[in-house]
């Protein structure tokens, strides 16, 4: 009779690789992951995430996280604002009662995700190489950086390894297409203290302005830190031949030089920018992907169905997968059934409920800058929020 305790392999120590070892590690299967960066503070891990009810907050739930999520969770930066170019704002909601999206910062809640699991686990520094059938089912990994003679092998190995997995090949022809939006990321220090106007305009959460077919988008962090994106429509190389990202006092001159006629309080925050600029070309596989089962190798998250983050639905719906992953492999367990078999239940039934969050983030890509992209956007929030939202009065242009 097949072992009903397979040996499993985890590529990618992010929120959703993290969190299928957690209820791994709960259920009694323990799980090795491979991760390529150095540490858990290798590099910056990006902004602030929003988890949605029914995804992201029932996957901590099911992680037993609660309390330690509650800790980290910041409840108060749910706002969401709209301003047109002239400064004025044309949608003002601050947390209500009724929202229930709490932001969190991505370092934050992989700290978090990482504390939960017993500390040897992770591999830091092992960087895949290749993965290759065995010939007998199972899969040998050809790491970098483990100081191992030989490649180990795995009854099931899970990538979690992000929008460019190395596995996703080994399934699946897709590769991530270009959006046509490029984001330019910057970001903003000490904001309350060092610069409380541009703390005002932002407020408690994410403001968005757009206009001349251009955007700003800027999110609360944790820690008195705003993060910005200037968003353009552009071919994917566009950034690297518009600016210059070895000079960051040009790189500013030149993003004032875009957002030429906006208010001068809205360029205010790409005056205030700490100098660390990043593009981040929108890349998406398609909705639907999908592929045919393979025996011991499966994908989660960004791996499998990589989307925009117009619809902030990514990290949602990558912890979704993860915990309910771990619990069909602990039921098979627990059970004594077939772990490929229940692996193979989770991978269809993933399929069928990241659709819909697949479209609406492909949607929400499409409407960004296009040519009623703000009547869109506003259109989006006031159906998101309550529809009496209080407006504020406009800045000025002096």
């Amino acid at each position: 009779m097949q072992s009903t305790t397979p040996c499993i392999a985890i590529v990618g120590a992010g929120p959703a690789g993290l969190a299928l070892a957690r209820v791994l590690h709960l259920g009694g299967l323990p799980a090795t992951l491979y991760e390529q960066e150095a540490g858990p503070h290798d590099r910056p891990q990006g902004g602030t995430l929003d988890l949605h009810e029914g995804t992201g907050l029932l996957a901590i739930e099911r992680t037993g996280l609660q309390c330690e999520f509650s800790r980290i969770a910041r409840p108060e930066d749910q706002g969401e604002r709209l301003y047109n170019r002239h400064g004025e704002l044309l949608f003002d909601q601050a947390q209500s009662a009724g929202d229930h999206r709490p932001e969190v910062d991505r370092q934050a809640l992989r700290g978090m995700l990482l504390d939960s699991i017993p500390a040897d686990r992770v591999r830091w520094g092992c960087a895949l190489r290749q993965a290759e059938p065995n010939g007998d089912g199972r899969w040998r990994l050809h790491l970098a950086g483990t100081g191992a003679t030989s490649a180990p092998v795995f009854d099931l190995v899970v990538g979690a390894d992000g929008a460019w997995s190395r596995l996703r090949p080994l399934l699946s022809a897709y590769r991530p297409q270009y959006s046509g939006l490029t984001l330019l990321e910057f970001g903003i220090d000490d904001v309350d203290h060092r610069h409380p106007a541009v703390a005002a305009l932002v407020g408690r959460g994410k403001m968005m302005v757009q206009g001349q077919g251009i955007s700003l988008i800027a999110q609360r962090n944790g820690h008195g830190h705003i993060r910005c994106y200037a968003c353009f429509r552009v071919p994917a190389d566009w950034v690297g031949r518009r600016f210059d990202l070895n000079d960051p006092a040009r790189v500013r001159a030149q993003l004032l030089t875009e957002f030429d006629g906006f208010a001068p309080a809205i360029r205010q925050l790409i005056l205030a920018g700490n100098g660390h600029f990043r593009p981040l070309p929108i890349h998406a596989l398609p909705v639907g992907h999908h592929w045919a089962h393979v025996r011991g190798l499966s994908l989660i998250g960004d791996a499998a169905h990589l989307m925009s983050p117009f619809a902030g639905e990514g990290v949602n719906a990558a912890l979704l997968d993860a915990v309910e992953l771990g619990r069909h492999l602990v039921a098979a367990h627990q059970q004594g059934r077939d772990w490929d078999a229940a692996l193979q239940q989770a991978e269809t039934t993933m399929f069928e409920r990241v659709i819909e969050a697949a479209a609406g983030s492909a949607e929400a890509a499409a409407e960004q800058l296009s040519h009623d992209g703000e009547a869109l956007t506003l259109e989006h929030m006031i159906r998101h929020h309550a529809p009496s939202a209080p407006l504020a009065p406009a800045l000025t242009q002096d």
